[in-house]
């Protein structure tokens, strides 16, 4: 369980403040690497432990390694390198990667609905106001909770440089837990876990209402990679369209909940925190999740809030986007082969 790690949180934060039937033959032999973000993995990711717990990648012949990585902004820089063929990575950073370092990254298959939100253990220090000068837990500096923060503290007229964030990779709710800190950028999955332990976390503003048409995660891979590699990435993004639906059916709640066991919660916490995340579509499951005005949108904000470079030129949607993927995965799903 991830919220027994006191000691090494509070060392994490003391040094962050310091500075069934036969499969198809697997796309002739080639293995992807998956980078997911998370140790232990965000909740995000249980669609791919899903896919590969109920046989949804074998299904469709694909050959899947499951890597975790400390953040997302960790796995597309493994993507960028060609230490992974995939990830599952925050669409702000990876306009950000496009824009800023001209690295040739496609996005394939989405996750359109963040939900990350501001929290606080201080019910009596709940506003944005009482923000201003305190620490803040996120995944990484330019991370996606950081980038988040930096959306949520822009609605409360804040900028970045009144709060000291501390890199927590995906333990910012044990720090919580265990006194380190008392505000974070948490998802909807941490809040029922710190409630567990005692303690009643105050919402101070989330990201839905600081950026409505706000992109969560995209699974992005080198344009070369994905020329090298197309029919097993359709195979790939087949088994998480197959996931997808199986975890959204409320008789599949208990084994998916066994299988996001995974994240650190137990399964008790896992079905509650299930149930929230398929009311809000976080998977999509009946189209690519790569909606043009949500994707446009990102971009438009990466750039107003300076974090696309003066001079840089953003991708067009058209640029950054695959859509024949998803298709084409899609129909394979729909003919079941």
């Amino acid at each position: 369980m991830r919220f027994g790690r006191t000691l090494t949180i509070a060392w994490a934060v003391a040094a962050a403040l310091a500075g069934t039937s036969v499969a198809p033959a697997m796309a002739q032999g080639t293995k992807l690497v998956l980078g997911l973000p998370g140790v232990p993995p965000i909740f995000s990711t249980v669609v791919a432990y899903v896919a590969e717990k109920e046989g949804f990648f074998k299904k469709y012949g694909a050959d899947v390694v499951l890597r975790n990585f400390d953040t997302g902004t960790a796995a597309a820089r493994a993507v960028a390198a060609g230490d992974a063929d995939m990830s599952i990575s925050p669409t702000p950073l990876v306009v950000n990667q496009v824009s800023n370092a001209g690295v040739p990254l496609v996005a394939v298959y989405g996750f359109p609905n963040p939900d990350f939100v501001l929290g606080t253990t201080d019910a009596k220090k709940a506003s944005c106001a009482d923000v201003k000068g305190q620490t803040v837990g996120v995944d990484t500096p330019g991370g996606a909770r950081s980038i988040a923060l930096k959306e949520m503290l822009i609605g409360c007229h804040m900028t970045m440089s009144e709060v000291q964030e501390v890199g927590l990779g995906s333990n910012t709710a044990p720090a919580m837990i265990a006194g380190q800190i008392h505000y974070g950028v948490l998802h909807l999955d941490d809040i029922p876990a710190i409630e567990a332990h005692g303690k009643t976390v105050t919402i101070v503003t989330t990201l839905a209402k600081a950026a409505p048409t706000s992109h969560y995660l995209v699974g992005v891979l080198r344009r070369d990679r994905l020329a090298q590699k197309r029919d097993a990435v359709v195979r790939l993004v087949a088994g998480l369209i197959s996931a997808g639906r199986y975890m959204s059916d409320p008789k599949n709640a208990d084994s998916v909940a066994q299988i996001a066991t995974v994240t650190g919660h137990d399964a008790a916490q896992a079905k509650a925190a299930l149930k929230r995340f398929v009311a809000m579509g976080f998977w999509a499951v009946n189209d690519d999740g790569l909606a043009r005005n949500k994707i446009e949108a990102v971009v438009a904000t990466q750039k107003k809030i300076g974090n696309i470079k003066p001079g840089k030129t953003p991708p067009t949607y058209d640029a950054l986007v695959d859509q024949s993927v998803w298709r084409d995965a899609n129909a394979m799903v729909s003919h079941g082969k």
